[in-house]
């Protein structure tokens, strides 16, 4: 994930109020951020203290045990729109260490590949009813009914993944690929 994906979550996050580091990581995790956004949780505390050196945030309160609450800045609150409506039309090409893998599949005996493609299946099966049940238990948590759609998102892209592997298995096996 782009810094810049980090920072508009993070600066997203705050237009609901102050909150200091853990609340933001909690609320992105109860989202689901874990399963479209790979969030580096360690770097809020760094994006944080980076945003508000840069003006786009500011400390209301220096707590106890280190829990700094930040607050929007109006900079802050430019820069999460600006960097929203810049996400909303960049299409950037989702890099994916599979697709790498894929681009070598001539390299690996047929055994070896019928093998590393039956792993790859279950591992997106079981990928994807990860994502069914987050769907189905953060409801109870009060995550709003938007962010299901980033979700959903993630699920369509990996069942998209799930029936190319099916799909290119069933050449491997007829000895139509590679």
């Amino acid at each position: 994930m782009s810094v810049s994906s980090t920072r508009i979550l993070i600066l997203g996050t705050l237009l609901d109020g102050p909150l200091n580091g853990y609340q933001i990581r909690r609320r992105l995790e109860l989202w689901g951020t874990d399963n479209w956004a790979n969030v580096a949780f360690g770097s809020i505390y760094h994006g944080l203290s980076k945003m508000a050196d840069e003006g786009l945030l500011e400390i209301v309160e220096s707590g106890k045990g280190g829990k700094t609450v930040y607050a929007l800045t109006d900079d802050g609150r430019f820069e999460f729109h600006h960097q929203l409506m810049a996400n909303w039309g960049e299409i950037k090409p989702i890099v994916d260490p599979f697709q790498v893998a894929v681009t070598y599949l001539d390299r690996l005996p047929r055994e070896q590949l019928v093998e590393v493609l039956g792993i790859r299946i279950e591992q997106t099966r079981l990928a994807v009813a990860g994502i069914e049940r987050t769907l189905s238990t953060k409801a109870r948590f009060g995550a709003p009914k938007h962010i299901d759609e980033n979700l959903r998102l993630a699920q369509a892209m990996l069942a998209a993944q799930l029936d190319w592997c099916v799909q290119a298995l069933a050449k491997v096996e007829a000895d139509e690929l590679p």
